[in-house]
């Protein structure tokens, strides 16, 4: 985890919280300039969300020698791409899906996930911050 994902994390987390970041005049520019891209912002954040809750999961067993805190940290990560993924991506999602079955699994995950869209969008931008700040300092 480094500069690049900390940025990435911060326009996740940016889009996610949306209406919050949009009251300031500069963060209401920058959220209508990324809005085109929203879609597939998602997708390339549940891409990697999925991908690294993958390897959090395959590190499991090695748990047991020791607790790390950067296991729970990229846990969080993952978990947060993920989720603001599939409420960012949840068109292009539905537009790359024949079965009806999908689809309204797809949509019964959002709808469970959206009430949550601006804390978990908070959530990722702190989580952003933090590790631009660490790979700077």
């Amino acid at each position: 985890m480094g500069l690049l994902h900390g940025l990435f994390l911060l326009v996740v987390g940016a889009l996610g919280a949306a209406t919050l970041v949009s009251r300031d005049r500069r963060g209401a520019r920058i959220v209508s300039e990324l809005e085109p891209y929203k879609g597939w912002i998602g997708v390339g954040s549940a891409v990697v969300g999925a991908w690294r809750l993958f390897w959090v999961l395959f590190e499991l067993p090695w748990l047991r020698l020791r607790w790390s805190t950067l296991w729970l940290l990229r846990a969080i990560d993952g978990a947060l791409l993920l989720s603001l993924g599939l409420v960012l991506g949840v068109g292009i999602f539905q537009s790359w899906m024949r079965s009806p079955t999908a689809q309204t699994t797809l949509e019964g995950w959002t709808r469970k996930l959206q009430p949550y869209r601006e804390k978990l969008g908070v959530t990722a931008m702190v989580l952003g911050a933090y590790l631009v700040l660490r790979a700077i300092f």
